[in-house]
């Protein structure tokens, strides 16, 4: 194994448990009973500003890491074949 996988696998590591931790962070969805009694209005400023709430920037975060953890595997599974 060389340096360069050692590193790019432990860079998928801490990509993948950072996955972890930002969906975890996230709040869930699901409005549960409330959102059926009450059709799911909020009226609080970030129900009117979505994209500066703390969801919002997690979800973005979550993207780019996965973006990331399929761009190493893919380069890291390139890398053991040239080998």
């Amino acid at each position: 194994m060389g340096t360069l996988e050692i590193i790019a696998g432990a860079v998928l590591l801490l990509s993948s448990l950072i996955i972890i931790l930002i969906v975890l962070m996230q709040e869930s969805k699901d409005q549960g009973l409330t959102g059926a009694i009450g059709g799911g209005v909020n009226e609080s400023f970030y129900g009117k500003n979505p994209a500066r709430s703390k969801d919002a920037r997690l979800s973005r975060y979550t993207r780019i890491c996965t973006i990331i953890l399929f761009v190493l595997t893919i380069a890291v599974n390139m890398i053991a074949k040239l080998k």
